[in-house]
């Protein structure tokens, strides 16, 4: 009684005194929002693993030890598809020359550039392949010959049939600017349409990692540009439809931007960053503030229409609500502050930042929310007929077939349930963007002409400095290599031995029968240093050899591979390498191996977080219901939704990336506010209003019914606009949300009534 008295002060209060309510909320709404202005976008890849991810680390030691790896990649294609034409050389030499000067720009190489040996007599001549490109038709075929034989060349600057070429641009970025890669992307497009316009018949298609960041950035732009807007269209329209009320929907709108506001502005302050991920933040704020003010206003209208004065409903309406409503939020918040058990700070970021917009829209529900609407004008009309009809023959309908329904259901249920083992942990980050990006068409274009993006790099140290032209080092190098050839995802490899047989063959003359590894160290390590001081500036071999060379850098190039094929040929090479090269640390690190193994880290991490979620919201259930029966009960439509909808995935699609991984905990909270508000409702009727059980069913229906549909629209919609995104992390996990929501309505209405009723007696 003291505590409902309290809330009875509270309600009071807050219609009695609106305008100092509504004050001091635009002063908080002020204080915080200003903290937006604190906020970047973060937009390298990295982001997404955490310091300690054990891939990163192995990733930035190889990083740290030769030349950077971060590229943009020019795929230079000739409409008559011969690269080896004046006109085409001439295009890729000038691409090149003008790609120094690329901001962050530190190597380029091209088949123009590339630095082509012979001997001349007792002499090592180096120079670029193409010096000029106004060259004879017989030169030119030279010229062929020798870049579709090198293998330095084939498949990673040249096609296999001389029909596309790359120029392939290595940048140092510093990492001080989050929109570096913004800028190189601004000016190789620049560049790009340059040369296309210059040359009419050569088209120039753009990939490399650092497009591939910035394909993050324009997506999370793109998202917010686009997304937002059509979130709010909808939830303005699905809000004036169900609430028939203008001044309701205002104030609806009015919350949830206050919301958002004040939620980036609290990240902002604490110094968080927005990435691709949680960039959507906005979006799920957006959707998720609706619950709470809908089911407040849906009370406030019901009492209204049923003759109740504006403030006395409206007091009514915080006095039914309050606990609920905060229940809601609470278990809605833990759901998301389950996403910090993620193994991707993006994820942990996102749960965070929505858990704070619920928190506070729930704040503003109680407060801001009945003060405006105790001010604004507001007609209803006297009875809702149709939402009062279709609830009342539903909840008829339901108290008629429930016997039917629980076993229906049920067995419904478990069917979908048994499906979630066909799901496979899966996921290809290229096809993290939809074909509708130039990043995706670009490397799509890559994959099928020339090569690939996914790339393995080896780091291979000897037990000395030097110790690279030790022919014993050198030969186990090339059996891995020659190995590595026979794999069937193997495109091409970049290797130091190639270059050693090259040189080896010319100081014996261009002889073919000397392309083979040296014999001698000190005759390696001398062709080695002659060539190297022979090299021009920006072209040296730092990104394939150590500074005092005791240990070399091999790339290797992958076809198209989902993460689950990149585990595979992982292992298959740790196992190799552990039956033939234990004289000598090998470290095995790329952007792809940390993408390939994070899918099933953050799995297990969301296991662990949805664990935890699920056993507090247990125990706040069991404490607010005062009853064990009913927070047990409470479990069954809360838990069945993400087992029906991963069911449902299976059949969709079946492969479940980083991006689906955290819906089961973060939708966990979500589908708590439905039954949460059906039982409140239900207890009410039973143990306050002394009803029977059919008559506490429709009493519920009659009550919640409507509110608890119209907000499961509302989220489902705004879910499916986040299915709209052209990033598959956001639209994937939006899906896979709006069906675990529109399966928990179902569940809600269709089989906890009949669970309610079977579980008592009378």
């Amino acid at each position: 009684m003291k505590q409902k008295r309290m809330l009875l002060s509270f309600s009071i209060f807050v219609t009695e005194h609106p305008w100092w309510v509504l004050l001091l909320t635009l002063i908080a709404v002020s204080g915080m929002s200003i903290g937006a202005r604190n906020l970047t976008l973060e937009t390298d890849y990295r982001v997404y693993f955490s310091e300690e991810n054990p891939q990163l680390i192995a990733f930035d030691e190889i990083q740290d030890t030769y030349n950077k790896s971060d590229s943009v990649l020019f795929i230079v294609e000739p409409s008559d598809g011969n690269v080896f034409t004046s006109k085409t050389l001439e295009a890729i030499q000038r691409l090149t020359e003008k790609a120094w000067k690329i901001p962050y720009s530190s190597r380029v190489d091209s088949i123009t550039n590339f630095q082509h040996t012979q001997a001349d007599e007792d002499d090592l001549i180096v120079a670029d392949l193409v010096v000029d490109p106004q060259l004879s038709r017989e030169e030119i075929n030279k010229i062929k010959q020798v870049a579709l034989h090198e293998p330095l060349l084939v498949n990673r600057l040249i096609s296999s049939k001389g029909h596309v070429s790359g120029i392939n641009v290595t940048l140092q970025l510093p990492g001080k600017d989050p929109f570096e890669t913004t800028e190189v992307a601004s000016s190789v497009r620049l560049l790009a349409a340059e040369i296309e316009k210059s040359y009419p018949d050569i088209k120039i298609h753009l990939t490399g990692m650092a497009m591939f960041t910035n394909a993050f950035i324009e997506s999370a732009m793109n998202d917010n540009k686009t997304l937002v807007p059509l979130m709010y269209s909808i939830v303005i329209l699905v809000l004036f439809i169900s609430l028939r009320s203008f001044s309701a929907t205002f104030s609806v709108i009015i919350l949830i931007l206050f919301s958002v506001v004040s939620a980036l502005g609290i990240a902002g302050w604490l110094g968080w960053y927005l990435t691709s991920t949680s960039a959507i933040a906005p979006t799920i704020i957006l959707t998720m503030a609706i619950a709470d003010c809908v089911h407040i206003l849906a009370t406030q209208l019901h009492h209204m229409r049923i003759g109740h004065e504006k403030k006395k409903a409206i007091q009514e309406s915080l006095l039914i609500n309050f606990h609920p409503v905060f229940l809601t939020t609470i278990t809605t918040a833990i759901g998301f502050l389950s996403m910090n058990f993620s193994d991707a700070p993006p994820f942990r970021d996102l749960g965070n930042i929505v858990a704070i917009g619920v928190m506070l829209a729930w704040l503003f529900s109680i407060t801001f929310l009945p003060a405006l609407m105790s001010i604004l004008p507001i007609k209803v009309k006297p009875k809702d007929e149709l939402n009062n009809s279709l609830m009342e023959h539903l909840s008829e309908w339901v108290i008629k077939y429930r016997k039917s329904l629980l076993i229906f259901n049920g067995a419904l249920a478990l069917a979908m349930i048994s499906l979630v083992p066909q799901n496979q942990l899966n996921d290809e980050f290229v096809k993290y963007f939809d074909k509708s990006t130039e990043f995706r068409q670009s490397t799509d274009f890559l994959n099928e002409n020339m090569g690939g993006l996914y790339n393995l790099e080896f780091s291979i140290h000897t037990n000395g400095s030097g110790g690279i032209s030790e022919p014993k080092f050198l030969q186990n190098v090339q059996q891995l290599i020659d190995w590595l050839k026979t794999q069937p995802e193997v495109i091409h490899t970049n290797t130091i031995t190639d270059t050693f047989k090259r040189l080896n063959k010319n100081m014996h003359g261009d002889k073919n029968e000397w392309y083979r590894l040296p014999e001698n160290r000190e005759l390696a390590a001398q062709y080695l240093l002659l060539y190297e001081m022979s090299l021009p500036y920006g072209l040296d071999l730092n990104d394939q050899i150590n500074i005092d060379k005791s240990g070399i850098r091999i790339i290797t190039t992958l076809e198209s591979l989902s993460s689950n094929q990149v585990l595979e040929i992982e292992t298959r090479i740790k196992e190799w390498l552990s039956q033939n090269m234990t004289d000598y640390k090998v470290e095995l690190a790329s952007p792809i191996l940390m993408f390939s193994h994070i899918g099933s880290r953050n799995i297990m991490g969301m296991l662990t977080g949805s664990a935890i979620a699920l056993v507090l919201i247990s125990l706040i259930l069991i404490v607010a219901f005062k009853s064990f029966k009913l927070g047990m009960i409470s479990l069954i439509p809360n838990l069945i939704p993400a087992g029906v909808a991963f069911g449902i995935w299976a059949l969709i699609d079946g492969q479940v990336g980083l991006g689906i991984s955290v819906v089961s905990g973060m939708t966990l909270g979500i589908v708590v506010d439905d039954s949460v508000h059906f039982i409140s409702k239900y207890k009410h009727a039973r143990m306050d209003k002394m009803m029977n059980k059919e008559d506490a069913v429709r009493y519920t229906f009659s009550t919640v019914g409507s509110a608890i549909s119209i907000t499961s629209i509302v989220l489902v919609a705004g879910f499916m606009v986040l299915s709209l995104s052209h990033f598959s992390m956001n639209s994937e996990m939006g899906l896979l949300t709006a069906i675990t929501i529109a399966v928990a309505l179902f569940m809600d209405l269709l089989l906890l009534a009949p669970l309610l009723m079977s579980m008592e007696k009378k």
